[in-house]
């Protein structure tokens, strides 16, 4: 059982553990704390506290808790990837890279070594098992579901995940825990930065992992989407695809970033219908409802985290899948994941290569 010292992870491992299943807790060392150079408290999914709060678990309830160390992996297909993206102009996942290439890798490994059949999560998602497919659902509580973040997962490691808060809303998990005897943990909020950057400023991350960065890339210029200057930015790698917020330069109406160009060091700014498309373009294809993705295929598509989805045709052109959506989509951020659903289930996802009319 994958145990981050928060909620939902801490009552899916007791839920098992009342189940009769034997329970072994993992919580995963992802980063190096006292290099983060926040001065925030650390209180994220994967802090020190939190390590500490899922052995508390594990103890009172009597299962073994172990602690995997994976920095060095963490490291190379999370931050490395991360600060890249970045500098390559694009919007990056890091939750999606922990899941796909990190997190269940491990989980898997260790689960061989102590002969564990299976592996649990608190993720908010459902799975099930229909026509030869392992397939991955929304959970239950639209405010919650998760499932966005896990489309990059292979079936022979859903072959043996289970969600097991994935059919319940969080009042009802917090209520379990509060009967089971943790009013502490029944109270415990939640952290939605990035894991290893608590205080949510990954531009000072940025700026401490690329040496001379702010100095070799300030004074980059804004320009219009007819390529006419505007005014000068801090460089490039610090803003993203929708930011209206922090460009720190008056034009008369609110503007958008509608594009990033690294290599000329420079930043588009146009309108909010400027920075609608109807168009995308997917790499990195993982299937999960079905062996091979019917051509096309009508789906709802989600280009972000909390995004409600847009109904849109799915074709695939070679290793991409190209998106036609039916409505304008505001804010398609290239490195973001698109994740496509046919009612609650997962199809497929990848991460977004281009709109198509910066291809044009």
């Amino acid at each position: 059982m994958a145990m981050s010292g928060g909620i939902d992870s801490s009552v899916s491992a007791m839920m098992l553990h009342e189940e009769g299943y034997e329970v072994i807790g993992i919580t995963m060392k992802t980063w190096d704390y006292e290099t983060s150079g926040s001065k925030k408290k650390e209180t994220g999914c994967c802090s020190l506290d939190s390590i500490n709060d899922a052995r508390a678990i594990a103890v009172k309830m009597g299962f073994p808790h172990y602690i995997l160390d994976i920095r060095s992996e963490f490291k190379g297909a999370v931050i490395d990837n991360f600060v890249s993206e970045y500098l390559a102009g694009r919007t990056p996942n890091p939750c999606v890279m922990c899941n796909t290439h990190i997190k269940w890798d491990a989980l898997i490994k260790r689960a061989n070594m102590l002969d564990c059949e299976l592996i649990a999560t608190g993720h908010y998602a459902r799975s099930r098992q229909e026509n030869g497919r392992y397939i991955i659902s929304k959970g239950l509580d639209p405010n919650k579901d998760q499932s966005y973040v896990l489309w990059g997962l292979k079936q022979h490691v859903l072959k043996r995940t289970m969600f097991p808060v994935g059919n319940f809303k969080k009042p009802q998990i917090r209520q379990l825990a509060l009967e089971m005897g943790f009013e502490e943990l029944s109270k415990k909020n939640e952290s939605y930065e990035i894991c290893f950057i608590p205080d949510n400023d990954y531009r000072s991350f940025l700026s401490k992992k690329v040496a001379g960065i702010e100095k070799k890339l300030d004074g980059g210029m804004f320009v219009n989407t007819a390529g006419q200057l505007l005014g000068q930015h801090k460089g490039y790698p610090f803003y993203t695809i929708g930011q209206r917020k922090g460009l720190e330069i008056a034009l008369g109406q609110p503007m958008y970033v509608t594009n990033i160009i690294p290599e000329t060091n420079t930043v588009v700014l146009g309108t909010i219908e400027e920075l609608q498309q109807t168009s995308m373009s997917v790499r990195d294809i993982n299937l999960i409802k079905y062996e091979a993705l019917p051509d096309p295929v009508e789906a709802v598509i989600k280009i972000r985290y909390k995004d409600k989805g847009t109904a849109g045709t799915v074709k695939i052109d070679g290793s991409h899948a190209i998106v036609d959506f039916h409505a304008k989509v505001t804010g398609i951020a290239p490195g973001q994941s698109a994740v496509f659903y046919e009612d609650d289930d997962v199809i497929a996802g990848g991460f977004i290569s281009k709109e198509i009319s910066s291809l044009l």
